[in-house]
């Protein structure tokens, strides 16, 4: 029988709703209230007269009390601080900000304490690396406990992973530049302390971009390796002797920093991961089987 032929009787309504009513009736029943305020309103007067009456009432009651409760109060600020820890990542609480801090100390300690004037093209090596491994160590289920649940809240995926890198560069980027701003310029050309900041920024990108395809542990290894190949061996190759490998690995790090044509270069490099992380965005929520 179509819904338009019909309409719920009040004797139908009061069996369906004391459960007394055939199960196909009640079926019928319920495809026609979706489209009949009028025999809704019957079946809904009918509820609220029959045995259940008292459980809606109370239940009424105490969704309006919920409604009609004040806002509760903001979290204590120590319970919002303990949340931004957790949000910021494993990499902040663990060895990652350990081994951040040993690079940039270590290098001024190397330049001071032994004289060694290839501190700083040593760390300016490494400073762009450093912050992606901040993000390898600061999401995914091998270094967060808690990652399956995060990950499945509306705070997970790309909106994490954001959060934490950014709370990893938040903290390695003004370490190690102020780090190199602290070493002596070494002889020959050398890169400014602040030269790979743009590099850092776009190989940490990568390994967010290459992370939507394969996984943000084998991406961050993949950029970092290839960085560091790009740096390390031509210096091997070229140089025969200490004094000559710290030459070489400046005149390397100059080559790729300095000049307005290699930052720009850097600079676009960026754009264009930011743009392919965000046409990825929805990778990031699977990112943890990967």
């Amino acid at each position: 029988m179509s819904d338009i032929a019909w309409h719920v009787t009040d004797g139908a309504a009061a069996r369906y709703v004391d459960g007394s009513l055939p199960e196909p009736d009640c079926w019928s029943v319920e495809r026609h209230v979706e489209g009949c305020t009028a025999c809704a309103m019957r079946v809904s007067h009918a509820a609220r007269a029959g045995a259940a009456a008292p459980v809606l009432a109370d239940v009424r009651a105490a969704l309006l009390t919920d409604v009609r409760a004040p806002a509760p109060a903001p979290a204590p600020k120590t319970r919002r601080i303990g949340r931004l820890w957790w949000s910021v990542g494993p990499a902040l609480r663990g060895p990652w900000l350990v081994a951040l801090l040993v690079v940039a100390a270590g290098a001024v300690a190397l330049a001071y304490g032994t004289g060694f004037d290839g501190a700083r093209p040593l760390l300016l090596a490494l400073a762009p690396v450093v912050p992606v491994a901040g993000v390898a160590v600061s999401f995914g289920r091998h270094a967060d406990p808690l990652h399956e649940i995060a990950a499945a809240t509306p705070r997970g995926g790309l909106r994490l992973v954001l959060v934490r890198t950014l709370a990893v560069l938040a903290a390695s980027l003004p370490v190690l530049t102020a780090a190199g701003l602290l070493l002596p310029e070494p002889d020959g050309p050398a890169p400014d302390p602040a030269a790979w900041l743009l590099p850092g920024l776009a190989l940490t990108l990568a390994a967010l971009a290459l992370g939507g395809y394969i996984g943000c542990r084998a991406a961050t290894a993949l950029v970092g390796g290839g960085w560091l190949a790009a740096v390390t061996v031509p210096t091997a190759t070229a140089a025969t002797a200490p004094q000559e490998a710290t030459a070489r690995l400046s005149e390397q790090l100059a080559t790729y920093f300095n000049g307005p044509a290699h930052q720009t270069s850097w600079a676009a490099a960026l754009v264009l991961c930011a743009a392919l992380v965000a046409l990825r965005r929805a990778s990031y929520d699977r990112l943890e089987t990967m």
